[in-house]
């Protein structure tokens, strides 16, 4: 089990967050917000540094919708590296985004810029535990 301090934002009033911070494989800090309604990891696509493109296995796996805004536009990527604490994850398919809009957001708030979306791929693959009053998320399986 492992063990990840967990940041809970409020954007806005009673709108709130949960963000983790990690590190990609040359030691970039990585922040993440975890989205539990999200089907598939995102990673901002202007990451270029840290993905390199990738064929889909179905491009119906990686169609992303946002509300208010439709399909958007999605290609998909492989992570080499990222690690929470302890946890090492690699190789791992993400959608790429271009997420300029979220960090538009992000800036007038706070102080972090968001390099993608923790999605339930990856939380049901590690079985996932969100603990709100410790602040923690728990990796399971690993």
């Amino acid at each position: 089990m492992i063990e990840i301090p967990l940041q809970i934002i409020e954007l806005e009033n009673e709108n709130f967050h949960i963000l983790i911070e990690g590190n990609f494989h040359d030691g970039t800090s990585a922040c993440w917000i975890i989205d539990t309604g999200a089907s598939k990891t995102v990673l901002d696509s202007n990451l270029t540094q840290f993905y390199e493109n990738v064929e889909a296995d179905s491009q119906e796996d990686y169609q992303s919708a946002g509300i208010n805004q439709g399909m958007l536009d999605t290609t998909v990527g492989k992570i080499l590296s990222l690690r929470f604490g302890d946890l090492n994850i690699t190789n791992q398919k993400v959608a790429l985004i271009d997420l300029n809009h979220v960090n538009d957001i992000y800036e007038k708030y706070t102080p972090y810029k968001i390099s993608g979306l923790l999605g339930g791929d990856i939380l049901m693959q590690y079985k996932c535990l969100i603990d709100y009053e410790r602040k923690l998320i728990i990796f399971q399986n690993f």
